[in-house]
């Protein structure tokens, strides 16, 4: 159902160094998880068993929240397909969520839903396809029908109309992650240069047009025989209940599946590469970008985890080699990304730069020629493998502070190690590696010959010959369904809920310095993890007139240097405690997060103390941010969501607002920021009177006390603080269409946009669960119709976005280019409908328990709950407005939703924003007689000189 897993999936999977234990006093113990440190290591409690058809169940037991994650693995992948058949498994993954014998067409989802299901969705890599999605405890029977369904009774219900339909859908996925986004099409020519015909990796996870047009009922079903039978599958079950009532019912749901044929093994050699490969790939982008890949050892493989640390010292962050050197000190980059892609068959190490506008990749190529051969010749620092193994730990935790992600990774050890506890030998591979075993890996296999070179550039997109979509069939033909396993009557009645735990969610408490600033706590023991938010009203809407993306600017120059520290200082003290720390600003405020270990929480909100009270705003760094977001500014333009977002925002606001113009600024005004502007910004706005400091996890309110009065409690406002003057409001408008041309695209890009209420609303839970029935979950009435039924997306969406003053109503999504018109004449007649009548009662408690029972799934992180407070705050609201969320759910009804609909929701203020092919696209609006504006990438009229 989504896209494809990223290639670098696993760097977030391996594990470095041993677990640091904090030395803090221990809060009130937590629900016993899973995770522990036995003898130093990180280690995961888990039992497995298979049942007599071959089926592998691992159950991890973790009672920190009543949830319980269902992660279903098939140990297939395009490393599986036949010739001819890329894609076939991606397509598979799509074809599971259709219906089966026991579940009924479209209903799955909806069972996910009303049960207040979170992370439900499927994904495809290289290796294998899983299946997910995260219950309330009480629900563990529903889970387990519905997997054991989809595993056994799917291909029940394949046919040609549902094959037609999904086709349809894989290929607008296609299109959206490859076409029609920046470098796809390059990052495609780059795995069909390192790998020859008839390998597995060649081809892109998603496949081709042809072959995916291609692929027929009998292909399709013959997959399910071979692949997906219970001998080729792995469920893991992490969370919240009790292992007896698990395996029984395990038993119940899927010991009656047939077992298969063992499926052919796949013994594919590494190819090899003797003479270095390059090639030139135009696309529509504005910035050139140099690739460089390697076939490298296999995941778990020697020299596996040396490449992996060779990644984070040479591109692993703003402390790496490569960003230190072409981004901070020579000013050539835009960006650079480096990665070791861990897979089954061989691995990639992949070294991704983006190019500044007017740089030479040229000169770019060889600064990192240069800097590979000095890892390959002289071994890293100690600091340097530290502060690798330190961010590599970090990840990892967060890895398992989710059950949802707990559960995945398990399955992942599972099949890539063939034990579901390995990570406590993922991490000695690790500890057990010294710098020089590093180089030496390096050196053996990162050699210039044996490599690919991919150039993009700007130019022509080169796509092959459009591939036809045939007439969709409207009915089955005879004999089209076949069955893997016998019907079972009894099967047809979901199961019944066990008894529902107390719904609650994380609370806080709040208190105050003697300078005003506020800190909200809420204490989440368990992991050693912490997580903190500095949020400040100094957004978008602070910009004076005539300065748009100055508060941007400032957030940003944060972390680039203080009084005392330089940018590369502040990296690898980031990176030495293996932590995040951003800042950005939005539109009504600006943020400061900080993410680490507990181990690392003195020192980070040092840190976070230190770029907020005494930023430097160094020329040096002044100048160099300027050419980065002047590259941003240009890399904007390449995507067209984003384009869409922007222009929505200028034809919402109108000119002169603050929230008109992209959040980046112009280019006039980029160029015309200054150290004294920026310091003027943050001296206005900085203030421990207009800020809240927003902490989750393992800290008792003594510690946190102890920790931010040393750093907060002196921070002074510095002269007077300006006067509040309130946001204008969105003008006055009326429904129009406009297109911004992008020619030859090959979907349409859509911002469906109008001024929407505040966060002040009395009725935001009627409001949220109106929207979620019109398009804010997947089983919504817009996508449903324009994915499911037509076929013209691969997602859309709606939502409100909420704020203290600012509120915005907006449908997003991208559709295929030829049915632009058709796709917006069924989206005004749901929302027509929406507003029409109330919903029954079957989709009022569907979608009203989407939105109530997820609750404790959707505040299950560090990040999560900081981000929900910190919104929160910034939006003006009390503490409270998060832990009555329960109770404003319940009391929706119908009519309290049809009224919300009816207030906020006029189609008559509705702005249409259409990023795509105008000859193709204008044409459609007019036959649905919508006469289109055509605006440029800043949302003027063409031709209209930019300011």
């Amino acid at each position: 159902m989504n896209a494809p897993a990223p290639r670098r999936l696993v760097a977030l999977l391996t594990l470095a160094g041993a677990l640091s234990l904090p030395a803090w006093s221990a809060p009130a113990a937590p629900a016993p998880g899973a995770v522990s440190t036995e003898a130093g290591q990180l280690a995961i409690r888990h039992e497995k068993f298979t049942l007599a058809n071959g089926f592998e169940v691992i159950l991890v037991e973790d009672h920190r929240l009543p949830l319980v994650a269902f992660n279903l693995w098939v140990h297939a992948g395009p490393r599986n397909e036949a010739k001819g058949q890329t894609g076939f498994a991606h397509l598979f993954e799509h074809l599971m969520f259709a219906g089966s014998r026991h579940v009924p067409r479209g209903e799955f989802d909806k069972f996910v839903d009303a049960a207040g299901g979170t992370d439900a969705n499927g994904s495809t890599n290289f290796d294998r396809t899983n299946y997910f999605f995260t219950l309330p405890s009480n629900q563990l029977a529903l889970g387990l029908w519905l997997k054991a369904d989809m595993l056994g009774w799917m291909i029940d219900e394949v046919d040609s109309v549902s094959l037609a339909n999904q086709q349809d859908v894989v290929r607008n996925e296609r299109r959206q992650n490859y076409e029609n986004r920046p470098y796809g099409i390059a990052d495609e020519a780059l795995y069909q240069a390192l790998y020859p015909e008839g390998h597995p990796y060649r081809a892109s996870v998603i496949g081709s047009h042809a072959d995916i047009q291609s692929i027929k009922l009998d292909d399709v079903k013959a997959f399910a025989r071979t692949y997906y039978r219970p001998n080729n599958a792995t469920l893991v079950l992490a969370g919240d209940f009790d292992p007896k009532e698990a395996k029984a019912l395990v038993q119940k749901y899927f010991g009656s599946l047939r077992p298969g044929p063992k499926p052919p093994e796949v013994n594919v050699a590494m190819p090899a590469i003797t003479k270095e490969r390059r090639l030139v790939v135009t696309d529509r982008v504005e910035l050139s970008r140099l690739t460089l890949a390697w076939h490298t050892p296999a995941m778990f493989r020697p020299g596996d985890a040396e490449l992996d640390i060779a990644a984070h010292v040479l591109g692993g962050g703003k402390a790496s080699r490569l960003y230190g050197l072409l981004v901070r000190d020579r000013q050539l980059a835009q960006s650079v990304e480096v990665g070791q892609g861990s897979q089954s068959l061989s691995s990639v190490f992949e070294i991704e730069v983006v190019a500044r506008p007017g740089a030479s990749l040229d000169e770019i190529e060889a600064l990192v020629d240069a800097e590979v051969a000095r890892l390959a010749t002289e071994p890293p620092t100690d600091a340097e493998v530290a502060q690798a193994r330190a961010t590599i730990e970090t990840q990892v935790l967060q890895r398992m502070e989710k059950v949802t992600s707990l559960a995945d990774l398990v399955n992942h050890y599972n099949q890539m190690a063939g034990d579901p506890g390995y990570v406590g030998q993922d991490l000695a591979r690790y500890a057990a590696l010294k710098p020089a075993d590093v180089s030496a890996t390096v050196a053996r296999w990162l050699q210039k010959d044996h490599r690919v070179a991919v150039i993009a550039q700007p130019g022509e997109q080169v796509l092959p010959p459009e591939v036809a979509t045939p007439p969709a069939p409207t009915k089955a033909g005879k004999g089209e369904r076949e069955a893997l396993n016998a019907p079972e009557v009894w099967r047809n009645k979901p199961p019944a809920a066990a008894k529902a735990k107390a719904l609650t969610l994380p609370a806080a408490q709040s208190f105050t310095l003697a300078n005003g600033l506020t800190v909200i706590h809420s204490p989440k023991p368990g992991l050693p993890l912490v997580s903190a938010s500095l949020v400040l009203r100094a957004g978008q809407g602070a910009n004076p007139a005539g300065q748009p993306g100055l508060a941007g600017f400032v957030a940003a120059m944060l972390p680039e240097g203080t009084t005392t520290r330089s940018a590369q200082q502040i990296a690898e003290a980031t990176a030495a405690l293996g932590a995040t720390l951003t800042a950005q600003a939005g539109a009504e405020e600006a943020r400061l997060d900080f993410s680490g270990r507990k181990a690392a929480a003195r020192e980070g909100l040092a840190l976070l103390a230190d770029v907020t009270l005494h930023p430097a705003f160094a020329a040096p760094e002044v100048a160099r941010k300027q050419a980065q977001r002047l590259g941003a500014l240009a890399q904007a333009r390449e995507q067209a969501p984003l384009l869409a977002n922007v222009v929505g925002n200028r034809v919402t606001y109108g000119d002169g607002h603050p929230l008109a113009e992209n959040a980046l600024g112009t280019e006039a005004s980029i160029k015309a920021v200054d150290a004294a502007a920026l310091r003027g910004f943050w001296q206005a706005y900085y203030r421990p009177e207009r800020a809240a400091l927003v902490v989750a996890g393992d800290l008792t309110e003594a510690e946190l006390r102890a920790l931010v009065e040393p750093l907060f409690g002196a921070w002074k406002g510095e002269g007077a603080a300006p006067a509040a003057v309130p946001l204008p409001p969105a003008r006055p408008i009326a429904a129009r269409t406009v297109v911004v041309d992008k020619p030859g695209a090959p979907q349409t890009a859509l911002a469906v946009v109008a001024p929407g209420p505040f966060a002040s609303t009395p009725d935001v839970a009627p409001l949220k669960v109106m929207n979620a029935a019109l398009g804010g979950l997947f089983t919504s009435r817009i996508n449903n119709q324009l994915r499911e039924v037509k076929g013209y997306t691969y997602g859309i969406y709606s939502g409100y976005t909420l704020g203290r003053e600012r509120g915005q109503f907006g449908i997003r999504g991208s559709v295929r280019t030829d049915v632009t018109g058709a796709a917006l004449v069924d989206m005004w007649k749901e929302i027509e409908g929406m507003r029409a009548k109330p919903m029954g009662a079957a989709e009022l408690n569907r979608v009203r328990n989407a939105q109530l029972l997820s609750l404790p799934g959707l505040f299950d992180t560090n990040v999560a709950v900081v981000s929900g407070y910190a919104g929160n705050w910034s939006s003006g609201q009390p503490l409270s407005a998060i832990t009555d969320l329960p109770k404003q759910y319940t009391a929706v009804t119908s009519a309290t939703a049809l009224k919300a609909a009816r207030e906020h929701l006029d189609p008559s203020q509705l702005i249409v924003v259409a990023v795509g092919d105008k000859a193709k696209v204008v044409p459609q609006l007019e036959a649905i007689g919508r006469k289109a504006e055509v605006l440029n990438v800043e949302g003027k009229a063409e031709g209209k000189p930019q300011p």
